[in-house]
């Protein structure tokens, strides 16, 4: 045991840089470690930002795992990696906890190049049960069958549909696999659906005769309260030594030891800054600040929903960050959360549909990729007009590379029927929504950024957008820049400070799919030089859609793709990724004048 006879006055924490200096404390000082750990993480995340409540929740949890298991020979994973802050801190990264999701250092979740002991990556929910699987049937095969496996998965994430089809193939395995069911009712949002109430039901002592683990070939323990530290390293001790596949119930409170963190749960999942001593949420700016382009969406299908009873709001588990919350309140019975479980969204919109339903999917784009077969299969092929409000698009910032919205104009626009709209600002988003909701023949993704739009007033009477139709925001005789979305506004401001200014003309194409034909023959005809700019990837994006364009018709202008170079990007603030990836404001006025100079 280490000498800390003293410990009373001095702090734990501070000696433990590693799981094998964790395992020589005695039992009787973990529980002040717990507190010590609990304090560390609410001072860093307090300043530096981050996610709060989740690690919390899962303190002793997270002391008794590397306490009990020999880590990192033992593989652990944790799903979603939420709540994997104490891990990463009593894994040797304490002293370099305070870079947490900023530029160039840790990540806020799991990463295995990071450490030995991140066996799996675990941005997304719901992989753990199948990754730690495959780990345990690697190590039989390679005749280590003594190695231990643990998955920690949550509520929320094991509702979902990958969870269930591993526990399935695992359950008639022998696989030596331990999974840890954190129990606390809640994910981001309250968990939904039958399996929390029968999990509501498990705790109470009412459930049915049947244990739905058990019946799956699970040797199941519990459930047990999780932040009884003594009694859960007494209950994994036990499970160390059974064979085969084991899932352990805990019950935790999500944002344990911080008051307004335990009662304010969806708030202080990611609080934002705060007062350590206190908890209190720092007060926000009072200036003006435009509205979220997730508000937006939230206000407006309200709006439209008042109008048209046929509009249906469907989300994967995020109300609050989607703002469907807001339909939720006002129309209950037309709202749906159906958990995490992507594929089930996009098909439940199509079956609505079929019934001469709207429904308005709203998902952030780096989950749809999770859905990718719904959306040729139940939806472009069967040309079902489901409505996709499509958003955090683009780079998200310090979430890093599981959450940027990269990727979707390229694994969208090959897809036949599919309309890709891409709004410039709050009144577009506004208006293209009301556009698809009188009634489209084919299916349309409308798609946003995380974060505020530019305007002061958008709350203003709906107009109807043409498919198909761009606009054109200046004229110009030599160059002419072709912009999606919201990093339009930035090349506004950009030419609005570039002499000589007449040269640039700029157009906000504002539909990836169907490109607006008649408008992009007469900028081909009518400048030397094409840029194209986009929050995207560069292959299969935006500017390859004008690309392939100029090459169908046989049109030899110089074309300029400004975009996501092919490679993974990590995390930072949004502002740091867009000078990073060169698609910020000093970036493309310094490719203008390059080209104004080149054409001189």
């Amino acid at each position: 045991m280490l000498d800390f006879r003293f410990h009373m006055n001095s702090s734990i924490l501070q000696h433990i840089n590693s799981p094998e200096e964790l395992r020589k404390l005695s039992l009787e000082q973990l529980p002040k470690l717990a507190q010590e750990l609990r304090e560390f993480i609410i001072a860093i995340v307090a300043t530096k930002e981050g996610h709060l409540g989740a690690s919390l929740g899962v303190v002793e949890l997270t002391i008794a795992l590397h306490y009990v298991f020999n880590t990192p020979i033992d593989n652990l994973i944790w799903d979603v990696g939420h709540q994997a802050y104490g891990h990463k801190i009593l894994t040797g990264r304490k002293e370099i906890f305070e870079t947490n999701r900023q530029l160039n250092g840790i990540s806020g979740f799991p990463k295995r190049s990071e450490s030995k002991y991140d066996t799996f990556g675990t941005g997304h929910s719901s992989t753990s049960i199948s990754a730690i699987l495959g780990m345990a049937l690697a190590a039989k095969l390679d005749g280590a069958s003594e190695k231990n496996h643990i998955a920690v998965i949550g509520d929320a994430s094991i509702a979902s549909g990958m969870a269930f089809e591993a526990l399935n193939h695992a359950g008639a395995t022998d696989a030596n696999i331990l999974i840890i069911l954190n129990d606390n009712a809640i994910g981001i949002d309250p968990s939904v659906g039958a399996l929390k109430k029968y999990l509501t039901n498990v705790k109470k002592g009412t459930a049915k005769d049947e244990n739905i683990f058990e019946c799956l070939n699970f040797d199941y323990t519990g459930p047990i309260d999780g932040h009884d530290i003594e009694l859960v390293i007494s209950t994994l001790e036990k499970l160390k030594t059974k064979k085969g596949p084991k899932l352990l119930h805990l019950i935790t409170t999500k944002g344990k030891g911080l008051k307004q963190a335990e009662e304010n749960q969806v708030i202080y999942h990611a609080p934002g800054k705060f007062n350590k001593e206190t908890g209190d949420l720092l007060p926000k700016s009072k200036e003006f600040q435009p509205a979220k382009y997730q508000d937006v969406f939230g206000h407006t299908i309200v709006e439209l929903a008042r109008h048209n009873k046929k509009i249906i709001g469907i989300t994967p588990a995020m109300p609050t960050g989607s703002s469907l919350k807001f339909m939720m309140q006002e129309f209950p019975e037309r709202a749906f959360d159906v958990g995490i479980a992507e594929q089930h969204a996009v098909t439940l919109a199509a079956g609505m549909t079929t019934e001469g339903y709207m429904p308005f999917c709203t998902i952030y784009s780096t989950f749809l990729q999770r859905a990718y077969d719904q959306v040729i299969h139940d939806v472009a092929i069967q040309n079902l007009p489901v409505i996709f409000c499509l958003d955090r698009a683009g780079l998200v910032g310090q979430d890093g590379a599981t959450h940027h919205g990269l990727y979707d104009i390229a694994y969208l626009r090959c897809i036949p029927n599919l309309i890709l709209a891409v709004p410039m600002n709050e009144l577009e988003l506004r208006n293209m929504m009301y556009t698809a909701q009188l009634g489209l023949n084919h299916p349309i993704v409308i798609r946003y950024p995380r974060g505020r739009g530019v305007l002061k007033e958008w709350k203003v009477p709906f107009e109807k957008i043409e498919i198909g139709k761009a606009k054109k925001l200046k004229n110009g005789t030599k160059i002419v820049v072709l912009s999606i979305g919201h990093i339009g506004n930035m090349v506004t401001d950009v030419l609005h400070d570039i002499e000589p200014n007449e040269k640039i003309g700029h157009y906000n194409m504002r539909f990836i799919k169907p490109l607006d034909s008649t408008a992009l023959k007469h900028i081909f005809d009518s400048y030397d030089h094409i840029i194209t700019i986009e929050d995207g990837c560069k292959i299969g994006g935006f500017g390859s859609a004008i690309v392939e364009f100029a090459n169908e018709l046989s049109y030899h202008k110089p074309i300029t793709v400004l975009g996501i170079d092919d490679k993974i990007i990590e995390h930072g603030t949004t502002k740091e990724l867009h000078q990073i990836t060169k698609i910020d404001a000093l970036s493309f006025k310094l490719k203008i004048n390059t080209i104004l100079n080149a054409t001189k």
